[in-house]
């Protein structure tokens, strides 16, 4: 990773500080993650950004994660154009949105693909962990 110095304004510099204390990530790692995503949403309009319990995921404004429009789209019995309306249905929102999250995926699937295997390990784990106490209490 190569660096360029750049000039913050103060006020933002002092935000970026103050945001970088509250959650505990390093300031420059907080600054770059805000760049990417800023020039992903110049890129994606209708795409936002969220933290949860399995991390930081692209989401859909007014929709779903894009995670769960991939997830919904390979499970379709659906092909082609038919899958984006036949989701769009499925999920209860516009055929635009579930456009959207396809479109970002197309240009990031490691990271969403990433995201999903977070999400697969997860239920996993918590459907063991189910196994377990239902043998428990057997």
């Amino acid at each position: 990773m190569s660096s360029q110095p750049i000039r913050i304004e103060v006020e933002t510099l002092a935000a970026l500080r103050d945001r970088s204390e509250r959650t505990g990530e390093p300031i420059t790692r907080l600054a770059q993650r805000y760049i990417d995503e800023g020039m992903r949403l110049d890129r994606h309009p209708g795409i936002l950004f969220r933290d949860g319990p399995s991390g930081r995921r692209a989401v859909v404004a007014g929709g779903p994660d894009v995670w769960e429009i991939v997830v919904a789209a390979r499970s379709a019995p659906e092909r082609g154009e038919r899958v984006i309306e036949a989701l769009a249905e499925r999920l209860g929102v516009p055929v635009e949105r579930i456009r959207v999250g396809v479109r970002y995926y197309a240009e990031h699937p490691d990271e969403v693909d990433r995201f999903i295997a977070i999400v697969e390990n997860e239920s996993d784990e918590l459907e063991r962990a189910l196994d377990r106490e239902r043998s428990l209490l057997g």
